[in-house]
């Protein structure tokens, strides 16, 4: 059985019928086609779902979509604006913090919700915002100095 659900992604509206059990990870990618949030481990514990609810960092996979029809969710394809990066992302690619990629749309989302609470983190809060994204390539050192870039620049 599939139930209506309105979900307001990146600013749009997208009407959706999904089954009541789906999760928001798995609506994101497959309903409405924004494949930027990964599917990683499916249980909360490596942040590569990771999406702004209202604002707050949040592992998409552990969220039932169904549950968040009056909130605003943004994901990593909602951050640049206007055809221009968010100065995290460019930070990340003039810094060399991207490696494989798969764990950046959650780190950059996590770290997004810092910024907008705190646009001139210390590396301290940087690492404290970030402590539930896993990745496996970088070692951080890269991120977090594109972190104290993006900080330093703005």
């Amino acid at each position: 059985m599939k139930i209506p659900v309105k979900l307001k992604v990146n600013g749009e509206i997208y009407d959706v019928a999904i089954a009541p059990y789906r999760t928001l990870v798995d609506v994101l990618r497959e309903e409405i086609h924004l494949t930027g949030t990964k599917k990683g481990c499916d249980v909360g514990d490596c942040g590569a779902c990771t999406v702004l609810l209202d604002g707050k960092a949040v592992n998409a996979c552990l969220i039932l979509a169904a549950t968040v029809q009056e909130a605003e969710i943004t994901t990593i394809e909602g951050l640049a604006q206007n055809g221009k990066l968010h100065p995290l992302q460019e930070a990340f690619i003039k810094e060399g913090a991207v490696q494989c990629g798969f764990c950046v749309p959650g780190v950059l989302m996590s770290l997004k919700a810092l910024w907008d609470s705190n646009p001139n983190p210390t590396l301290e809060e940087a690492k404290t915002a970030m402590a539930g994204n896993l990745c496996r390539c970088t070692g951080y050192t890269k991120m977090f100095k594109a972190v104290e870039a993006a900080t330093h620049r703005s």
